[in-house]
C-alpha cells in the first residue's frame, strides 16, 4: 500500500508539473529567445559573455511564461469554448485560474528579480514591459475588438531584442529599435497565415481575426504587403546600419526570396489551408535561420573572412 501511495504521490506530482509548463506555451518560447541571442550577439560584436547571455534568456524566459500563464487566466472562457483549446490546463479543470495567477506573478517577480540584479535595470524593466503590453494592450484592449489586433499587439513579442540589447550595453541605439521593427513586420505574415488556418475557431468565440472580419483575400493582401516590408528592413542591418556583414545579408536575401515566394502562392490561392500552413511554418524558420545568421555573422572570425 504504501508502495502504491508513493507512486501515485509520484504520478500526480508529475501531472502538476506537465499543468502548469503547459500553461507558459513553451513552444512560443524559444523563438522570442533566439531574437533575444540575436541582438546580444551583435551588441557584444560576437564576444558573447556566456553567463550574461545565459542569465538573459533564463529572465526572458521566466518573462514571457509569465505572460503566457496570464493569457491562458485571462482566455480561459475562450478556451473552454474552442474545440482545439478546450483541453488546456484551466479550462480542463486541472489547474485553477487563481492558482495559475499566482504562478504567472512568481515567474515574472523572478523574471525582474534576476534581470535587475543580475544584469541591469533597463533590461529587466523591458522584460516587464512586455508582459504588461501583451497583456493590457494586445489580450485585454486588442484582441477581441479589432482586426488589427496581432499588428499592433506584436509590439509585445519585439520586445525581446530590446531586452538583449540592453543586457549588453545597458542603452538602446538605432539597431535594437531595428531588430524590434523587424519582428514588427514579420508578425502579421507569421500571424495571419496560422489566423486563415484556423479562422472557423476564431469565428466560433468572436474573436476579430482579419480572415473572420475581412476574409481571406484581404488577409492575403495584407500578408503580401507586410512580407515585402520584412524582406527589405532586414537588409538594413547591412546597409546603412553595418551592424551586420556581407555573409548575413546573403542568407537574409536567401531567405527573403522564400518568404515573398511563399506568401505570393498563398496570394494566388487564398483559400487554400496546406499555403498557409506552409507560410506559417516557414515564417519560424525565416525568422530562427536568420537570427542565427546575424549570431554567425558577428562572430569575430567570420567577420575576419568577410570584413
Amino acid at each position: 500500500m504504501i508502495g502504491t501511495d508513493i507512486a501515485s504521490q509520484q504520478h500526480n506530482l508529475q501531472d502538476t508539473i506537465k499543468n502548469y509548463y503547459q500553461l507558459t506555451k513553451p513552444r512560443i518560447i524559444p523563438l522570442l529567445l533566439i531574437t533575444t541571442a540575436a541582438s546580444i550577439a551583435i551588441a557584444s560584436e560576437g564576444r558573447i559573455d556566456p553567463v550574461l547571455l545565459i542569465i538573459t534568456l533564463l529572465g526572458g524566459t521566466l518573462a514571457a511564461a509569465s505572460a503566457q500563464v496570464m493569457n491562458c487566466v485571462y482566455d480561459r472562457d475562450i478556451d473552454y469554448t474552442m474545440v482545439r483549446t478546450r483541453k488546456r490546463p484551466i479550462p480542463s479543470g486541472d489547474v485553477r485560474p487563481l492558482h495559475a495567477l499566482i504562478f504567472a506573478v512568481i515567474l515574472g517577480a523572478l523574471s525582474f528579480s534576476l534581470l535587475a540584479i543580475f544584469v541591469n535595470l533597463l533590461a529587466a524593466g523591458l522584460a516587464m514591459s512586455g508582459i504588461v503590453f501583451y497583456m493590457l494592450i494586445y489580450t485585454h484592449w486588442l484582441k477581441r475588438h479589432t482586426t488589427q489586433n496581432i499588428v499592433i499587439g506584436g509590439a509585445a513579442g519585439a520586445i525581446p531584442p530590446l531586452v538583449g540589447w540592453a543586457a549588453v550595453t545597458g542603452d538602446l541605439s538605432l539597431t535594437p529599435w531595428l531588430l524590434f521593427t523587424l519582428i514588427f513586420l514579420w508578425t502579421p505574415p507569421h500571424f495571419w497565415s496560422l489566423a486563415l488556418m484556423i479562422k472557423d475557431d476564431y469565428a466560433e468565440v468572436g474573436i476579430p481575426m482579419l480572415p473572420v472580419v475581412a476574409g481571406e483575400v484581404a488577409t492575403v493582401n495584407q500578408i503580401w504587403i507586410y512580407s515585402w516590408l520584412t524582406v527589405p528592413c532586414s537588409l538594413l542591418l547591412v546597409f546603412p546600419l553595418s551592424a551586420s556583414g556581407i555573409l548575413y545579408g546573403a542568407i537574409a536575401l536567401y531567405l527573403g526570396y522564400y518568404l515573398l515566394r511563399k506568401s505570393w502562392e498563398l496570394k494566388q490561392n487564398p483559400t487554400d489551408k496546406q499555403l498557409a500552413r506552409g507560410l506559417f511554418k516557414y515564417s519560424i524558420v525565416y525568422m530562427m535561420l536568420l537570427c542565427v545568421a546575424m549570431v554567425i555573422d558577428s562572430l569575430p572570425i567570420i567577420n575576419g573572412l568577410f570584413g
